[in-house]
């Protein structure tokens, strides 16, 4: 049997974090979509719950989305009655954007199927092991946590 091409490459760690991050989204992905949802609209929804109420222009800003994309996403999950809209009372200018009683409700489903597809995605290690990986991972990826 052929050893497989580039080891060189394969074996450097940015290329096995990438392979382990695209395993990572693919399952949690899956997940989601079995809840109805994509990544951005679980990105979104837990944003807007942490923020909420939120101007839809800082909300884009602090996940880091395009205003036009935002507006789809935003469309999507008010069509499916998550989110409202609704004149800022700060600045009736903007629009502010809160999680419904159903969005908040779909987002803890959400939150549990991603926690689920984490623990596939770490069941190889051990719980010391995950918990070092991800102390390790805090450090090299320049973020506090």
């Amino acid at each position: 049997m052929a050893e497989a091409p580039l080891p060189a490459i394969r074996s450097l760690p940015s290329w096995l974090l990438g392979r382990a991050a695209a395993r990572g989204r693919a399952l949690v992905a899956e997940a989601l979509a079995a809840e109805g949802l994509k990544m951005w609209h679980h990105v979104v929804l837990s944003a807007i719950r942490d923020l909420a109420p939120v101007a839809q222009a800082d909300l884009g800003r602090g996940v880091g989305l395009d205003p036009k994309d935002l507006v789809g996403v935003l469309n999507d999950l008010q069509s499916a009655g998550l989110v409202d809209r609704a004149p800022d009372p700060r600045d009736r200018r903007k629009n502010a954007v809160s999680l419904t009683g159903d969005g908040a409700r779909l987002l803890l489903r959400c939150e549990e199927a991603a926690r689920a597809a984490n623990d596939r995605l770490l069941a190889p290690l051990s719980a010391a092991e995950r918990e070092q990986f991800t102390r390790l991972l805090i450090r090299i990826s320049g973020t506090d946590g």
